[in-house]
């Protein structure tokens, strides 16, 4: 082996075992959280300190298209220096070849890092607490619907067919038989994220057809951003080994429950290694209020990053898995901010609000922001909520032009995520919502093409 290679996370020299590594796919998230990059032969990947791809990356929509925010100097693609995290090397174990994904941190000429790069807004959210003599702790929850495949963008989703033969059925979370009809699709999703040395704190079914979950280990919010953003691609190429889809929509499928990433939190004390939130004497601090007053206060700020598209809106219905509001409670999963049942040192603060569709390094950046500016305000929670929250008003944004707007006026969150970050996503956000509104629905043609 090179050098470079024998200092390769431990995950990834077991991959390779003394084989011969052919390829290595130099990544980075852009602003919907897809991989951009570029393959290259190992031998030059050990050769180069950076590659380069142009900023444009980070004002393109959804669909492609691009963004209007490429500042003073116009839309002249100024190329980015991209250089390797090599903590993040991992398997694709998918390929053909024995091939490494290596994540990248984008930086300008001189060397700063590009502020609207995904990665490295979370990285500077996270410096921030660290500042303060505080680390943050976050564990993510993924849910996703495995569907048939659906090559007709005007045909619905459907459910895929399990193992049994018949269509995955709704309304059995937690159910082992529920499970075990994507029994194939798992096995390689655990197969998958052995190789690549990640560790799934378990696989659940969820309210929905077809609707699974896993949950990860807590742990520093970057690396756990760095595994949703890999666990994304690896449970599409699992899904795709076995003739289906698997879909990270927020709403895939009309009257089941959408897909959540819920964000558990934490915060350490740097040089006690005591969780914040807790007390001497294992009772709730202030500074465990301050950070649910932060989320209550600041969260409305930053939906348009937790829900970042026209469909993440539909996720939010009474009465169907998501929050309609942000009253918090104790073990209460009605609520949008719920504490969950935890001895002292591992209590925390759950997000419930942000979509499984949010790009992970934003959703997970923007809920830690939020926490922040709570305790930094030392913003006091309001009274905890007894009961069903789904009959409390709606404290959350119907849609996402109505969410950028609040998004726009939040000065004091975008000081934490950083202005140029949030000048480039409130622009490349309403290019996507204005090319969406040129789309006419079947609804439309269904109920005004005759009627009207």
């Amino acid at each position: 082996m090179s050098d470079w290679t024998e200092n390769l996370p431990e995950a990834a020299r077991e991959f390779l075992n003394d084989r011969r590594l052919d390829e290595v796919e130099c990544i980075i998230a852009d602003m919907p959280g897809i991989a951009r990059g570029k393959a290259v032969p190992a031998s030059k990947f050990g050769k180069q300190e950076y590659f380069h791809l142009p900023d444009s990356i980070f004002y393109q929509t959804i669909t492609g298209e691009w963004g209007d925010a490429a500042g003073d100097e116009g839309f002249i693609e100024r190329d980015m220096i991209l250089r390797p995290d090599m903590s993040t090397a991992t398997a694709a174990p998918w390929t053909g070849d024995w091939t490494l994904q290596v994540i990248h941190d984008a930086y300008d000429r001189k060397g700063k890092p590009i502020p609207y790069a995904p990665r490295n807004v979370l990285s500077r959210v996270v410096d921030l607490y660290r500042k303060q003599g505080w680390e943050p702790v976050v564990a993510p929850e993924m849910e996703f619907f495995l569907v048939a495949r659906n090559l007709d963008p005007a045909k619905n989703i459907e459910p895929m067919m399990g193992r049994s033969g018949r269509p995955a059925a709704a309304r059995q979370a937690y159910s082992m038989t529920a499970v075990d009809e994507f029994g194939p699709v798992i096995d390689d999703i655990y197969d998958f994220a052995e190789a690549q040395g990640f560790e799934i704190d378990g696989i659940t079914q969820e309210g929905g057809a077809g609707q699974l979950e896993i949950n990860l280990r807590h742990g520093d919010p970057v690396k756990l951003a760095d595994e949703v953003f890999f666990f994304k691609r690896l449970i599409r190429e699992a899904a795709l080994r076995h003739n289906c889809f698997a879909t990270f929509m927020a709403k895939p499928i009309a009257d089941e429950p959408g897909s959540a990433m819920h964000i558990h939190h934490s915060v350490l004390d740097i040089d006690t290694g005591q969780n914040i939130f807790s007390g001497p004497a294992g009772g709730e601090t202030d500074a465990f209020f301050h950070f649910i007053g932060g989320l209550q206060t600041h969260l409305p700020s930053a939906i348009a990053v937790l829900a970042p598209y026209v469909n993440s809106y539909r996720r939010y219905v009474r009465d169907h898995a998501a929050p309609i509001n942000l009253a918090w409670g104790r073990d209460n999963r009605t609520t949008g901010i719920r504490v969950p049942l935890s001895g002292p040192a591992a209590r925390r603060v759950e997000n419930r609000l942000a979509g499984m569709d949010c790009n992970p390094y934003l959703g997970i950046a923007a809920s830690l922001a939020c926490g922040y500016l709570g305790l930094m305000e030392e913003k006091r929670a309001g009274p905890s909520f007894k009961g069903d929250a789904y009959e409390g008003d709606e404290d959350i944004p119907r849609d996402i032009g109505a969410a950028l707007d609040i998004f726009d006026e939040a000065t004091k969150l975008h000081d934490i995520l950083g202005p140029e970050f949030a000048r480039v996503y409130s622009i490349v956000k309403r290019s996507e919502y204005e090319e969406f509104l040129q789309v006419i629905s079947p609804w439309e043609r269904e109920h005004l093409l005759l009627n009207v």
